[in-house]
């Protein structure tokens, strides 16, 4: 015959096996759909991609073998210090077009680089595919001609500017990181606080390991009230930059929400920070 207890004890421990496989099956879920709940792209054809952009006045920036590596408009500034976009998880490479005129009107020639996976662009996104892209489309650049290369990496882009940065010291004259992240794991770990995201995130994005390996300058923008990411982290990684480092921070901004305008601070800031180093060769 059970005794009271014993059955008590056997029911607790039914009860607790339910609840570590609920919670190993949530693991596993997270773990198999994790890149679709990192990246967030707007998908394209090619013609329609085009059509697009030529209402927006962009044309198609190409390999040598003709593949779409981005966007870019004319400019009469032949010489001028290149800016790289490298865009945040959602959206498309168009989509900051509003990014140019306020590079423009800094002196500089702006540059819409776009990931694999995203736009009318085939291929798979991940860290590794991401960096390795805009290594080629920095590569391609200097390919075009000598002026220097800043990088400017929003949100997620940040991370992949600083990789391709420390890969790539030489061919990088500086970063601009507005919204930044120090790791992905630990922002993974906010929002997700009830999963184990340092064990099961397979795309680590360790910006603040990278950022060691550059010794270049670095502007960074931090908004005040980052629901995303969190301030804290854009100035943890600009404690863990070797090099010239300067950061902004906009206090009631959001994520999505610095002021984006030609000659407007922090960009015209930032943007003459780096830029006197760039045209300095530091």
């Amino acid at each position: 015959m059970t005794v009271p207890w014993q059955s008590w004890i056997a029911g607790l421990l039914k009860l607790l096996a339910w609840g570590v496989g609920i919670y190993a099956g949530l693991c596993l879920a997270a773990f198999l759909v994790q890149r679709r709940l990192l990246y967030f792209p707007d998908r394209s054809t090619e013609p329609e991609a085009l059509q697009r952009a030529a209402r927006m006045g962009l044309s198609p920036w190409r390999d040598g073998k003709g593949n779409l590596l981005g966007w870019r408009r004319p400019t009469e500034r032949p010489g001028a210090v290149r800016i790289l976009v490298l865009h945040g998880n959602a959206g498309d490479a168009i989509g900051r077009v509003d990014y140019l005129p306020m590079l423009e009107a800094a002196g500089f020639e702006g540059v819409l680089a776009e990931y694999p996976g995203y736009g009318p662009r085939d291929g798979v996104r991940s860290e590794t595919s991401l960096v390795a892209d805009a290594r080629a489309a920095l590569r391609r650049l200097k390919e075009e001609a000598t002026s220097p290369v800043i990088l400017l990496g929003e949100s997620l882009g940040s991370g992949v500017a600083i990789q391709v940065a420390a890969a790539e010291p030489g061919s990088v004259a500086g970063l601009l990181l507005p919204v930044p992240f120090a790791r992905m794991t630990e922002v993974a770990a906010h929002h997700y606080p009830l999963l184990p995201m340092s064990l099961i995130l397979r795309d680590r994005w360790d910006s603040l390991g990278a950022a060691r390996g550059y010794t270049g300058p670095v502007a960074i923008l931090v908004a005040g009230r980052d629901e995303v990411v969190g301030a804290s982290q854009g100035h943890r990684l600009a404690q863990a930059c070797p090099g010239p480092v300067q950061v902004w921070e906009v206090p009631g901004a959001a994520h999505n929400g610095l002021p984006l305008g030609p000659g407007r601070p922090p960009w015209s800031e930032a943007l003459s920070f780096l830029r006197d180093r760039a045209e300095m060769g530091q």
